[in-house]
């Protein structure tokens, strides 16, 4: 079992705060793969609640609370003449202990598959009843935990990630400190530390430097594509190019190239320095082929690859390639790894051209139909000789609501996201194969479980 605390501060009385994405990245910290999550407000004044999150609803509740316990009604519990031991600053809050009733104290809610299990609509609330408050909410998770890279191996990425960004400059480090604060997978720094394992020269402290300048490379890539692709937000908060504007994103992605480039060069090892310089020329090179492409909109599966094994691919496996390297690993196993790399890198991204036609994926659905990125799903169903020309025509006009809706749709209809789904689940058996037969120093389990999760995902 694991246990943590949730911080929030409200702003006025009566206030729904919706705690869903915070606890589903709870999850995703602590490995729970399939158990429960259990909550507990440490208030009297804040209740727990399941319910639609949207404002006329949520209107709706708070006039119905405010109509069952008035906050004018008399309550003796707001007389202090009839209570002893009353701290000068109590607030007459005896409306809000009567609309707590109402309320739950404890919520129970289960895990499946590393997700959080609600319905479609359904978000997770604390509900502040005597706000502004400082306000903790205790949690508990349970059951089957997948195994993690040791915690002190997390900490020290975390940590060297912090100190690299506490010593740049505020107008790009603060940009690019929000967007690593807000969270990710932290994927591709992980993989450089479990392959850094497999050379006699394993240092840590090395290690975690390559680490760091591979997630700020992946970091800066992310920033300048929400400026090409005009998103408004990342990880829940806005982009870079929305808060600061697509001269300062251009900037802050530029620096942070450099200052990656610059970490590796000093580690001193010339085979590690050149594997990170071509993976980022394949990055620059797919960014040239995709904007190429999508000209011939939604394009092949061969177009596809290429553009996938620079874009997505090439840094994940040559953050496995790089760290084996900085360790002086065997040349069979830098192969193995890279290889191993390139194909869960290719299901990575086949999984998330799936989950953009999910309702789970986090992000408004279609959205990559709509900007043009190329999808391995949509071409797989124009390939369908009785819904592949209605999709064509769709695509060839403006795409309102309706016929993105109606794309979506097809695709779903053609059987296409299954395919997509076998085949990505092929590659990550192809990148298991690779592990086969060569010595691998007790990491091999963690690189499976790793590339099984890529698979098994909904966001």
């Amino acid at each position: 079992m694991i246990s943590d605390r949730i911080a929030i501060t409200t702003n006025r009385p009566t206030e729904f705060v919706d705690l869903t994405s915070r606890l589903q990245q709870a999850v995703e910290r602590a490995g729970l793969r399939t158990g429960r999550i259990h909550l507990q407000s440490l208030h009297t004044t804040l209740g727990l609640a399941v319910n639609e999150n949207e404002q006329l609803l949520l209107a709706d509740l708070e006039a119905l609370l405010k109509r069952l316990a008035p906050a004018e009604a008399t309550y003796l519990h707001d007389d202090f003449s009839l209570r002893s031991n009353v701290p000068e600053d109590e607030p007459a809050n005896g409306h809000a202990h009567a609309r707590n009733l109402l309320l739950q104290p404890s919520l129970t809610i289960l895990v499946e598959e590393g997700e959080i299990l609600i319905g479609r609509w359904q978000a997770i609330f604390a509900v502040e009843l005597d706000g502004p408050r400082s306000r903790e909410i205790a949690i508990q998770l349970e059951g089957e935990f997948a195994r993690r890279i040791a915690d002190g191996e997390r900490r020290l990425i975390e940590l060297e990630l912090e100190r690299q960004l506490h010593a740049d400059p505020r107008p790009v480090g603060d940009p690019m400190r929000r967007l690593v604060e807000a969270g990710g997978k932290r994927f591709r720094p992980f993989l450089v530390l479990l392959t850094s394992r497999l050379g006699p020269d394993h240092d840590p402290l090395r290690a975690a430097t390559l680490a760091a300048a591979v997630e700020l490379i992946h970091a800066a890539t992310l920033v300048h594509d929400d400026y090409v692709d005009e998103s408004p937000k990342r990880r829940g908060r806005p982009t870079v190019a929305a808060a600061e504007g697509p001269a300062r994103a251009v900037a802050v992605g530029d620096y942070y190239f450099a200052k990656a480039t610059r970490l590796i060069a000093e580690l001193g090892n010339a085979d590690v320095t050149s594997t990170i310089a071509e993976a980022m020329e394949a990055i620059c090179r797919s960014q040239i082929d995709d904007l190429e492409f999508r000209g011939r909109y939604p394009g092949d599966e061969a177009a596809y690859l290429k553009v996938v094994r620079g874009k997505t691919a090439a840094l994940i496996a040559a953050a496995c390639v790089a760290g084996a390297q900085l360790s002086g690993a065997p040349a069979e196993v830098v192969e193995r790894v890279r290889r191993y790399g390139d194909a869960v890198g290719v299901a990575f991204q086949m999984t998330d051209d799936v989950v953009d036609f999910s309702e789970r994926s986090g992000k408004p659905m279609g959205q990559d139909i709509r900007e043009r990125v190329l999808s391995l799903p949509l071409i797989y169903a124009i390939e369908d000789a009785s819904l592949g020309a209605e999709i064509q025509e769709l695509l060839a006009g403006p795409l309102p609501d309706d016929h993105l809706r109606r794309v979506v749709d097809l695709v779903s209809r053609s059987g296409a996201l299954e395919r997509v789904n076998r085949q990505a689940h092929g590659l990550v058996r192809a990148a298991v194969g690779e592990l086969e037969g060569v010595d691998l120093d007790g990491v091999k389990s963690t690189l499976v479980e790793i590339a099984e999760s890529v698979v098994d995902r909904h966001a």
